[in-house]
């Protein structure tokens, strides 16, 4: 069952902070924990399994970090939300075989549409989404100052 974690928001912010910050270069964890105040032990694990998953690049090197493996507008919060709760080792209780005939017929079967609808939901929203309403929201974007049109 959808249930809201420190490391799923984490998750969310770092790759929306990727995506509203880059600005064509790498990342690197340490900006996204200026920014965002996430904690670093929590940021690299979640930043590697991001990687692992096809949603991030790691990119090597003294001016490495990580970038977005696809377009913004083709990551949705519904994908990072799966990557977070795959690496959770919560028990879904509705796949608990243990319950009344009640739980099995109408509880569970509710709690289970009702986490269908938000993962729709969810898939329905892209990272593309999350940084227009950055922009909206008059959160300046680090981008532009790292953009250099020296020729």
């Amino acid at each position: 069952m959808l249930r809201l974690s420190k490391k799923m928001l984490f998750a969310i912010e770092a790759v929306v902070d990727i995506a509203y910050h880059a600005g064509g270069e790498p990342v690197q964890s340490r900006e996204i924990t200026r920014r965002q105040g996430i904690p670093r032990r929590y940021l690299e694990q979640t930043l590697q399994g991001l990687v692992r998953a096809g949603v991030l690049v790691g990119v090597r090197g003294p001016r490495g970090g990580y970038r977005l493996a696809r377009e913004r507008r083709r990551i949705s919060v519904g994908e990072i939300v799966r990557v977070v709760r795959a690496s959770e080792t919560a028990e879904d209780p509705i796949a608990d075989p243990a319950g009344s005939p009640l739980s099995h017929l109408v509880v569970r079967p509710l709690w289970q549409r009702l986490h269908d609808e938000t993962m729709a939901r969810l898939d329905s929203i892209t990272v593309e989404d999350l940084c227009i309403a950055a922009r909206e929201a008059g959160i300046a974007s680090e981008a532009a100052e790292r953009m250099d049109f020296t020729i």
